[in-house]
């Protein structure tokens, strides 16, 4: 809610008020929130159910069968198996959720007013684009801004981090050509090495993770870490560059100038995806509501940043999808 606007009269001795507006809240819409999330939850139970049935059969998750019939989204063969997609399901709509819970609740800690989670449906290999809340009010001092834009990242890895550790320990060594021929490979962040090792199956510490069919909740996890990663990006709007304007409010347009810079090279040598990103913020991050200068930030909040930089480098992989650079693509496209 915008704090009340007093136009005030004075005379020889006093001030009186004359006029008073207050802002009024915008009516929720919860039958948007609920449709995006059942919608959510359909779209990731196909993409799930997918996953399962290949994990089942000693495939990669995201094995695509040239028949089609496990296509990207196989919407017709997976109403009949959408049971197979509920693990895959609810982890990756919790891990989303904490994070989106994780703002909001800080939201309302420091009476700033915004939306519930607003879930994003895609048809496509995870079945979500993630999920996003609406700040409708003034962010008042960098205290608060800190504490907002930190703990979405700070929730959404610490639901995702035991659920990799609970997951691993279920993966199996892809054996056989369908393996070898899947057409979609994920690259695995740092975190994703460290839990490795802590949660092997015995006898598979050996093998990389390139060699290993996880199953669907340790996707989900992969998904929640590369949330995690792309919302720590130290730019723009995005929570890191919140983090980065609460810690020095005048490094925030160098500093997302710097990252816009260095996502286009890696675009070109890694991931294509790295360029809509340098575009969108290049686009609409740039700028940053203003907050208020003092208080700064110290104490204890200087090692939450510290945190969010751990975090960062933990989660963020520069190919998190192999052979999808615009130099690969490009060659593909030109047949060179």
């Amino acid at each position: 809610m915008s704090d009340p606007t007093f136009s005030v009269s004075s005379t020889s001795d006093y001030y009186s008020p004359v006029e008073v507006y207050v802002a009024q809240p915008q009516k929720p819409r919860y039958w948007l929130h609920l449709l995006l999330f059942a919608v959510t939850i359909f779209t990731t139970l196909v993409v799930g159910a997918r996953m399962e049935y290949n994990f089942q059969h000693n495939l990669p998750a995201l094995y695509l069968t040239d028949g089609g019939e496990l296509s990207i989204f196989p919407v017709r063969w997976a109403l009949s198996h959408l049971a197979l997609g509920i693990p895959f399901s609810f982890t990756v709509i919790l891990i989303l959720l904490a994070h989106e819970m994780g703002h909001y609740l800080y939201c309302r800690y420091y009476r700033v007013q915004a939306t519930l989670p607003f879930f994003i449906p895609f048809p496509t290999l995870f079945g979500t684009m993630g999920a996003v809340i609406r700040i409708r009010a003034p962010i008042r001092s960098r205290t608060a801004l800190f504490d907002i834009g930190i703990a979405g990242p700070i929730a959404g890895f610490l639901v995702a981090v035991p659920v990799l550790l609970l997951a691993l320990p279920h993966a199996r060594l892809g054996i056989g050509a369908p393996f070898v021929l899947s057409n979609i490979q994920l690259q695995y962040p740092l975190i994703f090495r460290l839990a490795w090792k802590l949660a092997a199956p015995a006898g598979l510490r050996p093998f990389a993770l390139s060699l290993i069919s996880l199953p669907p909740t340790a996707i989900a996890a992969w998904v929640g870490m590369f949330a995690t990663a792309l919302n720590l990006l130290p730019g723009g709007q995005l929570d890191g560059g919140h983090i980065v304007f609460a810690l020095a409010p005048r490094w925030h347009r160098p500093v997302s100038r710097v990252v816009i810079l260095a996502l286009i090279p890696m675009a070109i040598k890694f991931w294509s995806g790295w360029l809509i990103w340098a575009v969108l913020l290049r686009l609409s991050g740039m700028r940053h509501p203003m907050v208020a200068d003092r208080p700064g930030i110290e104490g204890v909040r200087l090692w939450l940043a510290a945190f969010a930089l751990l975090m960062l480098v933990l989660t963020f992989t520069p190919a998190p999808i192999a052979q999808g650079s615009l130099w690969q693509v490009g060659r593909e496209l030109f047949g060179h």
